[in-house]
């Protein structure tokens, strides 16, 4: 058997969820979006997003080579080589 508190608290939840949708619910028109406008740009805007796509994919593709690169070498187990130092042999001192 519940309590008279626990009752209490259902109702209370349940008018502040009701409330909360009817709310939302009268709201969410207002921020819909305007769908009387129609694309209507001519083919050239369309063949102009077209190539800037087209440009955006091709330097993608190198760029992800060298990540790909980049992270095989990190997870490779290799020792890295050390540059050599150049020595001066010839004697001379500064």
């Amino acid at each position: 058997m519940r309590s008279k508190g626990s009752i209490v608290t259902e109702a209370v939840a349940r008018t502040v969820m009701t409330t909360a949708v009817f709310c939302l619910a009268w709201i969410s028109p207002a921020l819909a979006v305007d769908t009387s406008k129609v694309y209507a740009s001519g083919i050239l805007v369309t063949i102009f997003l077209g190539v800037c796509a087209l440009i955006v994919v091709a330097q993608m593709v190198p760029a992800l080579m060298l990540l790909m690169g980049a992270i095989k070498a990190l997870f490779s187990g290799k020792a890295r080589k050390e540059a050599a130092v150049p020595v001066d042999t010839r004697g001379e001192s500064a």
